[in-house]
């Protein structure tokens, strides 16, 4: 039997579109690095929205930096972004946004890395028993 598909959830995914485009095109500011919105979570009382995104840096900033600065932007924003979302999404009660830096892709490529080197260590142990036999 399938699963429900939760009405969080649902909301959840039309926030997460409707966010990648205010954020997008709404806000102007210059220390915003290239935001993805990656993943909305919204409590069971629609209370608070949970948004998690990537960033990549531009104007030549580290990665750090621009994380930080872009999280300080989004979290600064929040109630404007908010009002706009209100005006698009017909909800009796608008979630608070509270934005978090989604560290799953930089898990994902440091386990990626960890893999490359261990598969690298066997095939040179490998190499090495061969060529000494």
């Amino acid at each position: 039997m399938a699963r429900d598909y939760s009405r969080t959830s649902r909301i959840a995914d039309q926030l997460q579109r409707e966010l990648a485009q205010i954020i997008q095109l709404e806000i102007q500011d210059p220390r915003l690095g290239m935001v993805t919105v990656s993943y909305t979570k919204v409590s069971k009382d629609l209370g608070y929205a949970d948004v998690y995104i990537t960033v990549l840096p531009l104007n030549g900033k580290d990665e750090d930096e621009a994380i930080v600065d872009s999280l300080k932007v989004l979290n600064n924003a929040a109630g404007f972004i908010r009002g706009i979302l209100a005006k698009q999404v017909k909800l009796r009660v608008m979630p608070a946004l509270r934005f978090h830096f989604d560290e799953t892709i930089e898990r994902g490529r440091h386990l990626h890395h960890l893999i490359e080197a261990t598969v690298r260590e066997e095939n040179q142990k490998k190499d090495n028993d061969t060529d000494g036999e």
